[in-house]
């Protein structure tokens, strides 16, 4: 099958109800995706599959052809996308196992909602679990990203 991920057409060869997780991991080696549970629960999955947040642990990578996938290796190609840039100013990361679907999530969530309220970010990000308790670095992350999307659409508009 042919898989469109960050940009670039890739031929894989894998069983058609193989997981794009695995599909994305094992044989692309794009290990930023993170395994969790394995039941869509968790959100450590999470990848952009034509800009919306996609949980890839429970899908199989052959209903992704034609789409567009996006791993945390895609957002930028020096981290400097605005959501990590606010992710590193705001010190989110504890552990960072959960920290690329919570990106991705909000990349996801900041295209929908511009300026999210709290309670957009809570609901959009209540199914990216955290195992340090980072919820309110996410939070506060959040809200300086947009604040950094907006000034970067002004310089560029």
């Amino acid at each position: 099958m042919k898989l469109n991920v960050n940009g670039k057409e890739l031929e894989v060869e894998a069983p058609d109800d193989m997981p794009l997780l695995w599909a994305l991991r094992d044989l692309l080696g794009y290990t930023g995706t993170k395994y969790g549970c394995g039941m869509a629960q968790c959100g450590a999955c999470t990848v952009l599959v034509d800009g919306s947040a996609v949980r890839s642990c429970v899908r199989p990578a052959a209903s992704f052809a034609g789409k567009k996938i996006t791993t945390i290796e895609g957002l930028s190609a020096n981290g400097d996308h605005p959501v990590q840039k606010a992710w590193a100013e705001i010190d989110v990361v504890q552990c960072g196992f959960c920290q690329s679907g919570q990106i991705l999530a909000t990349v996801a969530l900041l295209r929908a909602k511009p300026k999210p309220t709290d309670a957009d970010i809570d609901s959009a990000l209540s199914g990216n679990v955290c195992r340090c308790g980072t919820y309110q670095r996410v939070r506060e992350a959040v809200h300086r990203a947009a604040d950094l999307t907006a000034s970067s659409a002004k310089k560029e508009g």
